[in-house]
């Protein structure tokens, strides 16, 4: 073969991400007119309606570019969160930030990445890229942290620590003062990048989040995204709240017009939506206890959680595993998400959605159980 033909060692051996279901696939799939989707975490509410307003009146600027390192859109972050935004960097996705902090953190051949698993797997695929060694320590059986397992797979060439809170898939959270412990015993070299893509949703962010003691760990940073809570999924909207030496370091590093100009529009919009902040929060923590109580009384076994989504292992019946289940309820327009790309595949996971299509949801899944 050609020389032309040659890659990077491993990259041939690297494996696309799998995303949920589309609501066109099983459309065109199974010829249904009415599908609902429950399967990506995405907001039950939609596009809040002033970035619907803003995007409507800013569309003819779309042919600009953006100004170069978002300096508005950073500073109404950190207005938002209360903190300095010499501190905020904003991304194409929080997707874009775990990647520029193993690129400026991990030295290839000779670092390592640090998470558990299961996890997102961009950490992995990040840190593989590059040329780093990834390395993972399991999870409990009870999908809580095993924090002292995390510091054991650590080492002096540990880089980055990635920890998920609240967990995907789980819904698990750690509080804020066990993050602190983690923060205060990993290796001098290791960063903690605590991705929040998901704390908004929890009973109490402030008790789940380091945010407001970040001062005290200059080796703590965070991700968070505009994806969930505030309904921009398609536009890829995320931030990083990252120490303000790391800042500084990272900014020149940074791809110049990594986010779109109506995406920077549409966060700085969203941000002003307060109300549809609020009612998203309320929806969906409201959806999540219905469907935990639910859920429960179909013989499920549902994860706790602090997330906008629940986890959960339906009751063993003859001849229909979970795999059963979720292909049963795609066939009645249910898209949920098959966990067998977590190596979980006894479990699904239904994102909270609003009233009427939690209950729709509940009455599909009950047919497809007990008939």
């Amino acid at each position: 073969m050609s020389a032309l033909y040659d890659v990077r060692p491993g990259v041939r051996d690297f494996t696309a991400y799998v995303a949920g279901l589309s609501i066109d696939e099983i459309r065109q799939k199974y010829g249904l007119s009415r599908i609902i989707k429950l399967a990506s975490n995405e907001n039950p509410l939609g596009v809040p309606p002033l970035v619907q307003k803003v995007l409507r009146e800013r569309a003819a600027e779309a042919f600009r570019y953006p100004r170069l390192g978002n300096p508005e859109l950073n500073a109404r972050i950190a207005a938002h969160l209360g903190v300095g935004p010499e501190r905020i960097i904003a991304g194409n996705g929080s997707d874009e930030l775990i990647d520029l902090l193993v690129r400026i953190k991990a030295r290839p051949g000779q670092d390592n990445v640090v998470a558990f698993t299961p996890c997102f797997s961009m950490y992995g695929m990040c840190s593989r890229m590059l040329g780093v060694e990834f390395r993972q320590a399991p999870l409990r059986a009870d999908f809580t942290f095993p924090f002292d397992d995390l510091i054991d797979t650590c080492d002096e060439n540990t880089a980055l620590v990635f920890v998920t809170s609240p967990d995907n898939p789980s819904g698990y959270a750690a509080t804020a003062e066990e993050l602190a412990d983690l923060a205060r015993r990993l290796p001098e070299r290791a960063l903690l990048v605590i991705d929040e893509a998901y704390v908004e949703f929890a009973d109490d962010p402030a008790k789940r989040s380091l945010l407001s003691r970040l001062d005290e760990f200059p080796n703590v940073a965070l991700t968070r995204t505009f994806s969930k809570a505030f309904g921009l999924a398609g536009l890829r909207l995320g931030y990083g709240v990252l120490p303000a030496w790391l800042a500084e370091i990272a900014r020149p590093c940074q791809m110049p017009f990594s986010v779109n100009l109506l995406a920077t529009y549409a966060g700085m919009a969203a941000l002003d939506d307060t109300v549809f902040l609020q009612e998203t929060l309320r929806i969906t923590r409201e959806g999540r206890e219905w469907l935990t109580r639910e859920l429960t009384r179909l013989s499920c076994e549902p994860a706790p959680s602090q997330s906008s989504f629940i986890m959960f292992r339906p009751p063993a019946r003859p001849g229909l595993d979970a795999r059963g289940v979720f292909e049963a309820l795609l066939t009645r327009g249910i898209i949920v998400r098959h966990l067998g790309g977590f190596g979980l595949a006894d479990r699904l996971r239904v994102t909270v959605g609003t009233r009427r299509e939690n209950e729709t949801f509940i009455a599909a899944l009950a047919e497809v159980l007990h008939g």
